[in-house]
């Protein structure tokens, strides 16, 4: 697909089954920057990552490095990391306290507002207005819940409009903490891998797997968790609408009937917890919240809130990408987050099981397309028993590839968008 963009989509995304292009060609993916990193509502980072005054994270918005601020007066600016003076980096830090930022190159000084404080050596810009010479910001900015969203769009859906049904998810996973706030604070680990971003998009609802790919961990574990995976599992895949899917636990954690067997443990191990939780929400309400547990949601293009832990997707070309995992943390509730961090630590940590898995899966997947024939991958697996619940949302077998279908349904309409 070299030359002028002009992709036949009828060709390459067709019912139950897309193009191997799509994964590895590099004029789609340049498009899809355009198209949907720089279009749509993209996940940037957590308010609770930049709790103070002036501090700072660095940050992506797709393969574009963002500044996340929080400014003097206590509010958050997105700002992107690039000197307008020759284009370098002006914070090259993972995180801090500042309220400037000074470009390396020529010592240009920004405010964390954005706006160009001072230069070197000021005669050499006699008459030059400061004011056009600021750095960029994300053009749009909001928050749900604590989670921070940006766009380049001028135009478009409000961030609760992009959100749709993913909103209920981010709901139920606040909810969880007895202060009904989380916190992104146990720090960020970056596993590169050498594959399309949309692999991992994908797989993060793909409740095919498991079972498979992640048997050793499920056995050495003792974990119940390969359940929601096989034939006979009573949970659901969802499509919850622009992109969003998720695979829905809760009918078999209802069918369980014990609080918080979705964290593989029990109330008594958890008592101030349990505690908190009643205090918080009345134990009627406390003991259902604790039975559903928390989601497993991908919220596209780039947010996956896995239980216990969020996965921020980053393409950086065609073929690779970097996955930003982070344990979640509930406000106010050590002991929980204590057993949280071990948890995170233990699956996906650098010695941990889970996304060292899915990992080579992807690269396998990657490495694959090298082999053109057949040129399209299958997606149809739970086409026939399709059905809508009783909110409206297109639901399926927790194994079937219906997040799949929906994922590709929405990336369509994005790239043929004008």
């Amino acid at each position: 697909m070299d030359g002028n963009f002009n992709p036949k989509w009828d060709d390459l995304i067709q019912p139950g089954r897309v193009h191997g292009s799509l994964y590895y060609d590099e004029a789609i993916f340049k498009e899809e920057v355009e198209k949907i990193w720089f279009k749509t509502w993209v996940y940037i980072g957590h308010e609770s990552e930049v709790p103070e005054k002036n501090d700072f994270v660095t940050k992506s918005l797709g393969p574009m490095p963002v500044l996340m601020a929080r400014d003097s007066n206590g509010e958050i600016q997105l700002l992107l990391n690039r000197c307008p003076h020759r284009g370098n980096a002006v914070c090259v830090q993972d995180k801090g306290n500042r309220a400037r930022f000074t470009c390396p190159y020529h010592s240009w000084t920004f405010a964390n507002t954005g706006e160009l404080i001072n230069y070197a050596f000021p005669e050499g810009y006699k008459g030059t207005d400061k004011s056009s010479l600021g750095l960029s910001k994300v053009t749009r900015v909001a928050s749900y819940r604590g989670f921070v969203f940006g766009s380049m769009a001028a135009d478009g859906p409000t961030l609760e409009e992009h959100l749709d049904g993913a909103k209920g998810s981010i709901d139920l996973l606040c909810d969880n903490s007895p202060t009904g706030e989380i916190q992104i604070s146990a720090g960020f680990l970056k596993h590169r891998t050498r594959a399309n971003w949309k692999f991992i998009l994908e797989n993060e609802c793909d409740g095919y797997h498991p079972a498979f790919v992640h048997s050793s961990i499920f056995s050495v574990s003792d974990s119940a968790i390969g359940d929601l995976y096989g034939d006979a599992a009573v949970a659901v895949t969802r499509s919850l609408g622009n992109g969003h899917t998720e695979v829905d636990p809760r009918p078999e954690f209802r069918r369980r009937d014990k609080p918080l067997s979705w964290f593989g443990t029990t109330p008594d191990r958890l008592p101030d917890y349990v505690r908190q939780m009643n205090e918080a929400y009345g134990e009627d309400r406390a003991r259902q919240i604790m039975i559903d547990g928390t989601p497993h949601t991908m919220i596209f293009p780039n947010l996956f809130i896995a239980e216990i832990q969020i996965f921020v997707i980053q393409p950086i070309s065609a073929t690779e990408s970097v996955q930003h995992s982070t344990a979640i943390q509930f406000k106010g509730a050590p002991d929980i987050n204590r057993r949280l961090r071990q948890q995170t630590m233990g699956s996906v940590g650098p010695a941990g099981f889970l996304l060292a898995d899915d990992t080579e899966m992807y690269e396998r997947n990657q490495r694959g397309l090298e082999i053109r024939q057949p040129e399209y991958l299958y997606l149809k697996r739970g086409e026939h028993r399709e059905r809508r619940d009783e909110n409206g949302y297109l639901i399926g077998h927790s194994t079937d590839d219906l997040p799949s279908r929906a994922i590709w349904k929405h990336y369509r309409e994005m790239m043929e968008d004008k």
